[in-house]
């Protein structure tokens, strides 16, 4: 009754460690696609900034020329010429820039994904590791049981069939 029991409760520890395992990896693959559509989020993000800054600039860029044209200033040269390839060089510039944050951040996002995949894969270790301490501990338990309650033929020493000492049991002579 006791050896059932044990090993029945070894099951089904076995069992719910193996389980654990599994949820904590599903729950770690989960926010890592979480992060990896961040990732994406950010990336549309600097899209429409970008977007957005673009139609900013058009609108400054068209304010300035019609403030230039008001002044009498010849558009295309000496000063006119000079904001208009300042604003441009800038206007580059920012662009680049908001591309540049969104990608150290979708790279940043990327990495805490895998990270999450890591710590998944190492849950699902542990409780692999557990389920084998499980199992030599239910093993241990079970035969320390069987040892108990009574012996075989043999001993420590040899055969006692044959009254041959020694390990290894040895041949039988009847």
């Amino acid at each position: 009754m006791g050896a059932t029991f044990t090993a029945a409760m070894g099951v089904a520890q076995y069992k719910q460690q193996g389980a654990i395992g599994k949820f904590n990896q599903s729950v770690a693959n989960r926010n890592a696609q979480v992060l990896e559509g961040q990732a994406t989020q950010i990336e549309q993000k600097a899209e429409f900034d970008i977007a957005q800054f673009q139609k900013d600039f058009r609108k400054m860029e068209g304010q300035t020329t019609v403030a230039l044209a008001k002044s009498g200033v010849e558009l295309g040269t000496g000063t006119a010429y000079n904001i208009e390839l300042s604003n441009a060089y800038e206007a580059k510039l920012q662009e680049n820039l908001i591309r540049y944050n969104s990608q150290v951040a979708v790279n940043n996002k990327m990495e805490e994904a895998n990270f999450a995949r890591i710590r998944g894969s190492m849950a699902r270790q542990q409780a692999k590791m557990a389920q084998i301490g499980t199992i030599a501990q239910t093993g241990t338990s079970l035969m320390s049981m069987g040892g108990s309650s009574g012996g075989g033929s043999t001993g420590s020493y040899g055969n006692r069939g044959t009254g041959m000492s020694g390990y290894g049991g040895g041949a039988s002579y009847q």
